[in-house]
């Protein structure tokens, strides 16, 4: 499910640390990783020289870094706009997951700092692991996946089942937070949550994996109770679905995040204090 990994970043420290941790875990092992450095476009020639050779130091820090096999890594290192470069790398080389830095920035700052994660987060179809550049990465423990009726969660839930595969000391936390769900209904009882109609599916499947499991129910605002539990259980990788729901038609709009209202990804990508992963397929 994840066999090629793009980690277009500029060398940040909590990005290269994030690759350590997904290279601990068994279903990574057999992983290619593409390493892309974007050289923005130069007024001149000796710039456009200083940044092609700064982007060659950077590449190279990244591999001497990271224990990786160097058989299942390569690199490309292009010129070009960064934004549009890693969208269109990720369809050359058909990649599973877009690892990234971000710096977290709201939606509206993200539009006027002309953020690159915010712009391939909105553009790209594939699935994107992104780390704010102000937390701290962590060894993979624990992982939660936020769950709803939905098949972009239902194919999220699978992913996660696919990483924790063969990795018995980590434990897959199943949280559902269901904004109509009264307060003086909560706590639910464990034969409550079990029975849940959107946990027990996903319990019987990490059953089956013989993976450890944790699941939570609760009401609330789905992004502030997402994130609030993330902080609770000290969540190091956050899971959630995010479907493209952009019509065909703006799919090459470069503003097309001003045409977008604020959505649960949106929310937790920003406001989430460890790595999320945005689970993203085609055919949901």
């Amino acid at each position: 499910m994840l066999n090629k990994i793009l980690y277009a970043d500029a060398g940040t420290t909590q990005t290269q640390e994030m690759l350590k941790a997904l290279m601990d875990l068994p279903a990574f092992k057999k992983a290619a990783i593409t390493v892309l450095h974007v050289v923005p476009p130069q007024i001149t020639a000796d710039a456009l020289t200083e940044k092609w050779d700064e982007g060659g130091k950077i590449i190279a820090d990244i591999l001497k870094n990271i224990d990786i096999d160097p058989s299942k890594v390569s690199t490309i290192l292009r010129q070009g706009e960064p934004k549009t470069t890693v969208c269109e790398v990720a369809d050359e080389i058909g990649a599973d997951l877009i690892l990234m830095g971000s710096r977290g920035l709201k939606r509206l700052e993200a539009i006027l700092e002309n953020s690159v994660s915010q712009y391939v987060f909105q553009l790209t179809n594939h699935a994107m692991l992104l780390v704010r550049d102000d937390i701290y990465v962590k060894r993979i423990k624990r992982i939660m996946v936020a769950l709803d009726k939905s098949a972009a969660a239902e194919y999220t839930l699978d992913l996660a089942l696919y990483l924790l595969k063969d990795y018995p000391e980590a434990e897959l936390i199943l949280a559902r937070v269901n904004p109509d769900l009264k307060p003086d209904l909560l706590p639910l009882s464990r034969q409550e949550i079990e029975n849940n109609p959107v946990l027990a599916p996903a319990i019987a499947k990490a059953k089956r994996y013989g993976i450890n499991y944790r699941s939570i129910v609760t009401g609330g605002k789905p992004g502030e109770k997402i994130c609030e539990l993330a902080d609770e259980y000290s969540v190091d990788l956050l899971m959630i679905g995010s479907p493209d729901r952009r019509p065909s038609v703006a799919r090459s709009l470069p503003d097309l995040d001003r045409l977008l209202g604020t959505s649960l990804s949106d929310y937790i990508r920003v406001n989430a204090n460890c790595p999320v992963l945005l689970a993203r397929n085609e055919g949901v």
